[in-house]
């Protein structure tokens, strides 16, 4: 009995279409990049383990693929308290943390301030689930070594532009800070950073459980009652610019820079969201994420990271970052009706001599980008189907006696 062949668990394979789909997307967003000035850079698919569990990359870190020490034998087994000490290696589980390190390597090589891209795949141990892999691309963009507001305006303006550039409209940027975050938890009581850590986890959920789900599960957490809790919290549901103002748990300076962020991104629709809060600890500033009205999730974020580089380097980096979601943009994304036209398919009899053939397609590559060589089968209907399904526009028949391309009609596949 033959059986189930398949990619691992979490992992995919991608059919000639989807990957000129794929590439066609990340075709179009280097460009974009590359327009705005940043520079791509490639790290090494493993990281020190060490590096990899050091506390930055928060909950991804117990998602880290481990690879095992060579020379191990049964008695290494036998004798390590914990798994990490039999690695020391990880797949890396996220482009920031490599990032990181790059720039600690490297930072005499580079300038002042570096504008960098990195598009490549990443590995978590996830449950498999729909939209939810174990191997998946990230494609980052990043500026280290600037303080300003600059940084957070350049990435922006860049990943809305490779949005547009993509076909993909009517998106928006929620916009938030930290530092507002834990003024709004500080105004709770909440001070202490685990509890504060933990809070944080329970707002996130606001869209999920509702104001009362979260005022209930803050109280159980705290172990306080936090009185008005949620009139606030349903505040926070309603809030946008003018609304919260004047609310007396905003940190002002930090609303000041959003604001100023507004104005300097004429155009883009920049959404103030005080409960957005970012699952990654250590973002110390703005936080963003691309809000899409037909979807659910989010399709890419970020923010700013400023002690990050430090813990590497012995000496703070100021950086900020912006990671569009690859693997959702591909779905939303379908080749230029262009390409697909100029793309043809010479379908030609068994008895036609390979010489001919091969002088044939040579022809035929004068005029057309692309040119498949396909045998006439019992079932033309289901062949042209599959070829119009690959991404191929038009279609030509040839003969024995077909000695030119000249006069040959190509008729479209669709």
């Amino acid at each position: 009995m033959a059986t189930t062949v398949t990619a691992p668990r979490g992992m995919r394979d991608f059919l000639p279409a989807d990957k000129a789909r794929r590439e066609h997307v990340l075709g179009v967003v280097r460009g974009v990049y590359a327009r705005h000035g940043f520079d791509e850079i490639e790290t090494p698919v493993v990281e020190d383990a060490a590096r990899l569990h050091s506390g930055l990359g928060g909950d991804n870190e117990k998602l880290a693929f481990a690879v095992m020490k060579r020379g191990l034998g049964v008695e290494d087994l036998r004798s390590a308290e914990a798994p990490l000490d039999l690695a020391d290696l990880g797949l890396r589980f996220d482009l920031t943390v490599p990032l990181a390190r790059f720039y600690a390597s490297h930072r005499a090589e580079l300038p002042t301030v570096f504008r960098s891209v990195q598009i490549a795949p990443v590995w978590r141990a996830e449950r498999p689930q729909k939209g939810r892999y174990r191997q998946f691309v990230q494609c980052d963009i990043d500026i280290l070594g600037e303080p300003g507001q600059l940084a957070e305006i350049e990435l922006i303006r860049a990943t809305t532009d490779a949005l547009d550039a993509l076909g993909v409209s009517g998106t928006s940027i929620r916009i938030n800070d930290r530092r507002i975050l834990l003024g709004l938890l500080a105004s709770w009581g909440i001070t202490e950073p685990a509890a504060a850590d933990r809070a944080l986890i329970t707002v996130d959920k606001l869209d999920k459980i509702g104001a009362d789900g979260v005022a209930a599960e803050l109280r159980e957490t705290t172990g306080s009652e936090l009185p008005g809790l949620e009139d606030t919290i349903r505040a926070l549901e309603r809030a946008d610019w003018d609304s919260v103002s004047g609310a007396d748990w905003l940190d002002q300076d930090a609303f000041a820079d959003l604001a100023r962020l507004r104005s300097a991104l004429d155009g883009v629709d920049l959404r103030f969201d005080p409960t957005l809060v970012r699952g990654m600890g250590y973002y110390t500033g703005t936080i963003f994420e691309v809000a899409h009205p037909d979807f659910g999730y989010s399709l890419g974020g970020g923010g700013r990271y400023d002690g990050m580089i430090g813990r590497f380097l012995g000496q703070d980096v100021p950086a900020v970052g912006f990671s569009l979601g690859f693997e959702r943009l591909v779905d939303l994304v379908t080749l230029p009706e262009a390409e697909s036209a100029d793309a043809v398919v010479l379908v030609c009899d068994k008895d036609v001599d390979p010489v001919r053939l091969a002088a044939l397609k040579t022809e035929a590559l004068r005029s057309h980008h692309r040119v498949r060589l396909e045998r006439r089968t019992k079932n033309t209907k289901n062949l042209l189907a599959g070829l119009a399904a690959q991404g191929f526009g038009a279609f030509a028949t040839v003969g024995a006696d077909t000695a030119s391309l000249d006069g040959v009609e190509f008729r479209p596949l669709a």
